[in-house]
């Protein structure tokens, strides 16, 4: 049985999260977004937001920990792994601020692939911002872009999820599989 990875991903405050806990709630096997607990870390040493204090620090964090991640899920006797974000999100984010980055960043997006990727378009109605969500929504605009870019980069075919409820959106990927 050969295992699909497959990725929600999307701007800020596009419903990925509560994508993922829906699909963990119908006990699929999930694997959490991972920067907002390296941003709070980073708050409980006085800094307020390590991805635009030191982006290159945050994304190597980051890259560890999604890498790790990915190991984890290989390890799963499952044949469907769903991730709150990839790899090549870091590289998209980077590529948002004007960040530059190491080779390594895009050669481990293809070392670790991932066989489905959902893309969640920037929606005003349910966008919300929080202590770790710092970015307006014209910013979550400009990000969904370039991670639209970065994974087409990578060339990944991306599925957009329409706007509905939860349960659409996730009958939505499940049928899309």
């Amino acid at each position: 049985m050969k295992q699909k990875k497959i990725v929600i991903t999307g701007g800020p405050g596009t419903g990925k999260s509560s994508i993922i806990d829906h699909l963990l709630q119908m006990e699929f096997t999930c694997m959490p977004e991972i920067s907002r607990n390296i941003t709070k870390e980073a708050q409980l040493t006085g800094i307020d937001q390590l991805f635009l204090k030191d982006p290159l620090l945050f994304s190597k964090l980051l890259l560890e920990s999604r890498i790790l991640q990915y190991e984890t899920a290989a390890r799963q006797e499952t044949d469907k792994v769903f991730f709150d974000r990839g790899i090549p999100d870091i590289h998209g984010y980077m590529d948002y601020l004007g960040t530059e980055y190491p080779e390594i960043y895009t050669q481990k997006s293809n070392e670790f692939r991932y066989s489905h990727v959902f893309m969640m378009p920037p929606w005003k109605e349910i966008y919300k911002t929080d202590n770790e969500r710092y970015e307006t929504f014209d910013q979550s605009m400009r990000i969904y872009e370039f991670l639209i870019d970065g994974y087409e980069k990578m060339n990944y075919q991306i599925t957009r999820v329409p706007q509905g409820s939860i349960t659409d959106r996730v009958n939505f990927i499940l049928n899309s599989l």
